[in-house]
Formats: C-alpha cells, sequence, structure tokens
C-alpha cells in the first residue's frame, strides 16, 4: 500500500476576509505526480502555495486546519525547513538572472548560508543537472548566465535548483504554461523520471497534460475539492456533475 506524504485535513486559506480554499481533504501518496486543476480563481495555486507556506508571505493570508508532511503538522514546523523539503517551481522560467548556471543551482545554499566544499557544489550541481535532464546541454557552458538559455532549458533548470536542495516533494505551479510544445514534451518526459525519487503535485490549466502525466487528478471549483480520484477514473468516470462539465468544456 503507497504511503501518504502530503495530507490536508479541513484545510481552509484565506486572503483577508476572502476564503478561497474550502475545508479541504486530501492525501497525497508518496512518489505520485498529482495534478490539480480547476478554472482559473478556484483556488488551486493558493491550496498549492499553501502546501509549503508560501501564501503566507502574502499580507493578509491566514490558513485554519491542518496540513501535515508526514506526520508532522507543517504549521507548527519552521518554513525555512518546510520549504527545503518541499521544493518550488513557478509557471514562468525565474533562474536568477545575474547568476551562471551554476551558480543557480546551489543558490539555495547559499541564499540558506550553507557552506560547501568545492568538490561537494560540483558534484550537487552535476548531479541537480542530471535529474533534470540538462546535464548535457550545458555542461560547456556552465559559467553562462542562465538567461542564455531558451524558455524550457531555463524551465529545467529551475527544477534542478528545486531539487537541489534534495527535496521530498515537488511543486509544480504550471511549470509548461509559458512554453512552447516541444519544450512543454521535455518538461512533462522530465517528471516521470523526477517521479523515481520524488512526489510532485502539479497545477495545470491543461487537461490533456493531466491526462498525460498523472496518476492522481484533483479539481477544484470555487475553492472546494470538488473530486479526487485516479487520473483515468476521473476523465473516464467522473463522479460529480461539475467535474463532467468542466472536463466536457461546458465551464472553463
Amino acid at each position: 500500500m503507497e504511503s501518504t506524504i502530503i495530507s490536508s485535513k479541513n484545510f481552509n486559506a484565506y486572503f483577508g476576509a476572502n476564503h478561497v480554499v474550502k475545508n479541504v481533504s486530501i492525501e497525497i501518496p508518496q512518489n505520485n505526480i498529482i495534478a490539480v486543476m480547476g478554472p482559473s480563481g478556484c483556488g488551486k495555486t493558493t491550496y498549492l502555495r499553501c502546501i509549503n507556506r508560501m501564501h503566507e508571505l502574502i499580507p493578509g493570508a491566514t490558513t485554519e486546519g491542518e496540513m501535515k508532511l508526514h506526520k508532522d503538522n507543517i504549521y507548527e514546523m519552521n518554513p525555512i525547513l518546510v520549504r527545503l523539503r518541499i521544493g518550488m517551481v513557478f509557471q514562468r522560467p525565474n533562474p536568477f538572472p545575474n547568476l551562471s548556471i551554476y551558480d543557480n543551482v546551489i543558490a539555495g545554499y547559499k541564499l540558506n548560508g550553507m557552506k560547501l566544499q568545492r568538490a561537494e557544489r560540483d558534484n550537487i550541481v552535476e548531479g541537480s543537472l542530471r535529474k533534470a535532464a540538462l546535464w548535457n546541454e550545458v555542461k560547456d557552458t556552465l559559467h553562462k548566465k542562465g538567461t542564455f538559455l531558451s524558455g524550457g532549458q531555463q524551465q529545467r533548470l529551475c527544477i534542478a535548483r528545486a531539487i537541489a536542495m534534495e527535496p521530498e516533494v515537488l511543486l509544480l505551479d504550471e511549470p509548461t504554461s509559458a512554453l512552447d510544445p516541444i519544450s512543454t514534451a521535455s518538461v512533462e518526459e522530465l517528471l516521470f523520471d523526477l517521479k523515481k525519487n520524488y512526489t510532485l503535485v502539479l497545477v495545470t490549466h491543461n487537461m490533456q497534460q493531466a491526462a498525460r502525466v498523472s496518476d492522481k487528478t484533483a479539481f477544484f471549483y470555487l475553492g472546494e475539492l470538488v473530486e479526487y480520484d485516479k487520473t483515468k477514473e476521473m476523465f473516464t468516470n467522473p463522479k460529480d456533475n461539475r467535474t463532467q462539465s468542466y472536463i466536457t468544456g461546458r465551464f472553463s
């Protein structure tokens, strides 16, 4: 039986008086890809950001309920440690513009004041770029700026930067929405490889992408978790009429 790595119970998120995530209970199994889909403004990105406490960086943002990593309450942990264990990749590739490819990968160590020997740094950079399927493309230009890379390469560099910190979970907020179809395909292929070592939670507007890459899918609507099931089951036999309407394009 698969073990649960992230779970939330009766979880709520607010921006001031605006109730954006409503009473969500969900269990995310280890080494799975979970797609989180739903129309714009339905709470899916907010829920994702709550998993590693990015939500609370916004003034007036609050939460209620339970969010756990294994058996640890995420909201009782040091938020810096939470973000080391639960990495995040954003919608638009955002390598640090003044840093080389090499320094982008180990930026998390520098930002957290963690000192490494040169050999350790080299190993982490190479290992992370290999895991992000980028090493062969950049191994001869490691000291060029990351912004010289193509959009798809930049996004894989951001993935390498996140996994350099050896997280257990990787949150991905529409990581291919700014990419062309060829770059999107290479990132999707990468997700399958990453699943061997990480649990991935992927917010996507793209239903075809959810169907292609995920093991389970959560459908959010108006802040509520409407349905959560194995992806194939949800796409072929949705239990809720709102899921059916969304999948068949009756609303978006």
